[in-house]
C-alpha cells in the first residue's frame, strides 16, 4: 500500500513460463511377453507394486538417496514418498513393473509440494508427461499412455526440479493388464457410508461415519474441498463461518489408493453473537489512510458504510525488533485521540470490523526471531486493547519470514481469542506459489486467518493457476491469479480481489469496478469471465479490498458504490 501520491510501480519480477521437463524420477516398466487372451479378459489392475509407500520404499529406488517414506502428509494410507531435489538433482525415483504390448495404461498419482511432474517415455508410441508448479493440498496428476506392438519397457516418472524444496507423493498407479508380475493384493475401500453432522458451533461441525473394515485413512471434504485427513471415523471441522451452510463429504483410503467421496450431508453453522470481530459471508475491505497524501482526508465516521473490515493505515514501529505501534496523524484531523476511539466504537456498533494494518510500502517492521514474534504479538494485542482494534493487517511488502510472523500471530491468537480479524495483503509475486513466504504464512494460520486480499496492482504480468501468463488491468488477470490461491490450499472464504479504487491510487493496475465484478462473478458463479474460466465455481469467495477508502471518496466513491452491493450480492 502506498503513502505517496499515487502508487508507486511496485518492484516485481516477470515468472518465466513452465519449467522444461528433463530427466524423471524413473518408475521403468517392463513387459513380460504373453499369449493373446480371450473374451474373458481380467479386469485391470494396478501393475504398480507399493504404490501408497506403505512398506517404505521396497520396489523404489530413488537417485542420491533423494526419497524416503514419511508419515505426513500422507494422501491416503499412512505414508507417502518425499523426495528433496539438490541443485544437481530433480530426486529420481524408479520401479520395474509389468506390462503387456498393444495396451492402454491410465498413470495418475497425488503429489503436494513444490514442483512435481509425472509423465511415461519409451511407450513405442507417444510419450506423455504432466507437472504441477506446487501446491499445499493433494493433487491428483494424470495422463495415460499406450504401449507398442514390441514395447516391453515403459519409463513411468515422476520428480522435483532443480533447487526446488521436497515434494510429497502417494497412491502412483499404472492401471492397465496385467502383463504377468501381478499387483498389490489391496484393492481400493467401499465408499464410506452413514455420513452424518452432529454438534455444531458458530465456527465448528462435529462429523462422524460408519467406519470401512479395509480403509487406513479418511479425506473430508467442504463443498468439494479437502479439509481434513483422520484415521479414524469422525472429526471436528473447524474454522468455518457463523450462520452459514456447508456440504460435507467424505472417502477411505489405503495403499491401493482413494474411494469416490460418499453421499454429501449438509450442516449450518450457529450464529455469532454479533458486535466486533464478527465478518460477514462476504466482505468488503477498505483501507483508511492516518495521513495526508492528496486523497480526500476522511475520519472513520466519514468512511462508506459499504465497507465491512477497515484496515487503519498504518502501524509504525518502534527501535525494539518486531514491535509496534500506533500513533494518530494530526493531518486527518482528530481533535484528540478519546475521539478516534469513539468513531472505532461507533463502526462497532454498526457491525463493522477496524483492524490496524502492519507494514505498507514504507513498513520497516521485521518479524525473525522468537523475540521478536513475541514482542509483535504482545504490542499487537495492546493496541487491540488500547484503541478496539479488532485484529491486524498484515502488508508487509518488504518480505516476511514465515517461521516466526507464525509465531508471532499464533501468540496473538491465543491473547485475541476466537474473535481476532487476521487479513493479509500480499504483493502478486508473493503468492505465485505456495512455497513463498507469504503463501506459507497464510496457509500456517489458515485457521485463524479471516481473508488475503493480495494486491493486483503494480504488478508485471503473471502466471494464471493454468500455467499462462496474463497482464494485470484484466478481469483475466484477477480470476486466473485468485485462482492459484483457492486451488492451492486457501479457502473460497478467505480469498479476496484488491484493486485500487482510482487511477490515482496505484502506479498501474487500475480496472473499472465493472471489471471487479466481472471476475467476482467468474469466481463466484461461472459468468462474466474471459478467456481464463475456472474449473469451478467458488460461491463462498469473501470479496474484495481497495486501496483506499480516501481514493474512493476522491472518486465521488464510485467504487465502494459499485463494487459494494455486487459483494453483498454474492451467493
Amino acid at each position: 500500500m502506498d503513502r505517496v501520491r499515487q502508487g508507486r510501480p511496485g518492484r516485481r519480477r516477470r515468472i518465466g513460463a513452465a519449467l522444461a521437463i528433463g530427466a524423471a524420477a524413473v518408475l521403468t516398466v517392463t513387459a513380460l511377453a504373453a499369449p493373446a487372451q480371450s473374451a474373458d479378459i481380467a479386469a485391470d489392475v494396478n501393475v504398480a507394486k507399493n504404490a501408497g509407500f506403505e512398506a517404505d520404499l521396497s520396489n523404489w529406488t530413488c537417485t542420491a538417496n533423494s526419497g524416503a517414506a514419511v508419515t505426513s502428509p500422507v494422501h491416503g494410507g499412512t505414508k507417502a514418498l518425499k523426495a528433496t531435489p539438490s541443485n544437481q538433482d530433480t530426486a529420481e525415483c524408479s520401479q520395474i513393473v509389468a506390462v503387456k504390448p498393444n495396451s492402454t495404461y491410465k498413470l495418475s498419482s497425488w503429489v503436494q509440494g513444490s514442483y512435481a511432474y509425472l509423465g511415461a517415455r519409451g511407450t513405442g508410441t507417444t510419450d506423455v508427461s504432466t507437472w504441477t508448479p506446487g501446491t499445499s493440498a493433494w493433487q491428483q496428476l494424470s495422463t495415460s499412455f499406450t504401449t507398442g506392438a514390441n514395447t516391453t519397457s515403459v519409463t513411468v516418472y515422476t520428480h522435483g526440479w532443480y533447487g526446488q524444496s521436497a515434494y510429497y507423493v502417494d497412491d502412483v498407479s499404472v492401471f492397465g493388464p496385467d502383463g504377468g508380475g501381478g499387483t498389490d493384493p489391496v484393492e481400493i475401500p467401499a465408499v464410506p457410508t452413514g455420513l452424518a453432522a452432529g454438534t455444531t458451533t458458530s465456527t465448528t461441525v462435529d462429523l462422524s461415519w460408519s467406519p470401512v473394515s479395509t480403509a487406513t485413512g479418511y479425506t473430508v471434504y467442504r463443498d468439494g474441498t479437502k479439509v481434513a485427513a483422520v484415521s479414524g471415523a469422525s472429526t471436528t471441522v473447524t474454522g468455518l463461518t457463523p450462520d452459514t451452510a456447508y456440504s460435507f463429504q467424505v472417502s477411505a483410503s489405503n495403499a491401493a489408493g482413494e474411494s469416490a467421496k460418499s453421499t454429501a450431508v449438509s450442516a449450518r453453522t450457529a450464529k455469532g453473537d454479533g458486535g466486533n470481530g464478527t465478518v460477514p459471508r462476504h466482505a468488503l475491505t477498505g483501507y483508511w489512510q492516518n495521513f495526508n497524501n492528496g486523497a480526500t482526508v476522511q475520519k472513520l465516521r466519514d468512511v462508506s458504510s459499504q465497507y465491512d473490515i477497515i484496515a487503519v493505515s498504518f502501524a509504525d514501529a518502534t527501535t525494539t525488533p518486531g514491535q509496534i505501534t500506533f500513533n494518530l496523524d494530526p493531518a486527518v484531523g482528530y481533535p484528540s485521540t478519546a475521539d478516534f476511539k469513539a468513531d472505532i466504537a461507533a463502526k462497532h456498533a454498526a457491525g463493522k470490523s477496524v483492524i490496524l494494518s502492519v507494514g505498507g510500502e514504507k513498513g520497516t517492521i521485521s518479524v525473525n526471531s522468537d523475540a521478536s514474534a513475541t514482542a509483535f504479538a504482545n504490542s499487537a494485542y495492546a493496541l487491540m486493547q488500547e484503541y478496539g482494534f479488532d485484529g491486524v493487517d498484515i502488508d508487509l511488502e518488504n518480505g516476511l519470514n514465515p517461521t516466526y510472523m507464525t509465531k508471532a500471530l499464533r501468540q496473538l491468537s491465543a491473547k485475541a481469542g476466537a474473535k481476532l480479524v487476521l487479513t493479509m495483503a500480499p504483493q502478486t509475486i508473493d503468492m505465485q506459489s505456495t512455497s513463498g513466504g507469504y503463501f506459507q504464512t497464510a496457509l500456517n494460520v489458515k485457521d485463524i486467518l479471516t481473508v488475503v486480499n493480495m494486491q493486483y496492482y503494480n504488478s508485471g504480468s503473471m502466471l494464471g493457476c493454468d500455467g499462462k501468463v496474463y497482464s494485470q488491468g484484466s478481469v483475466d488477470f484477477l480470476t486466473a491469479l485468485a485462482c492459484i490461491q483457492l486451488e492451492g490450499g486457501l479457502d473460497p472464504s478467505q480469498v479476496g480481489l484488491g484493486v485500487p479504487a482510482s487511477t490515482r491510487a496505484a502506479g498501474s493496475g487500475y480496472v473499472a469496478p465493472s471489471v471487479v465484478n466481472n471476475a467476482l462473478d467468474c469466481l463466484t458463479r461461472g459468468t462474466g469471465c474471459g478467456t481464463f474460466k475456472p474449473s469451478k465455481t467458488y460461491p463462498a469467495l469473501r470479496g474484495a479490498m481497495t486501496w483506499s477508502t480516501n481514493w474512493d471518496a476522491t472518486a465521488g466513491s464510485a467504487w465502494s458504490n459499485s463494487v459494494g452491493p455486487k459483494v453483498h450480492g454474492l451467493p
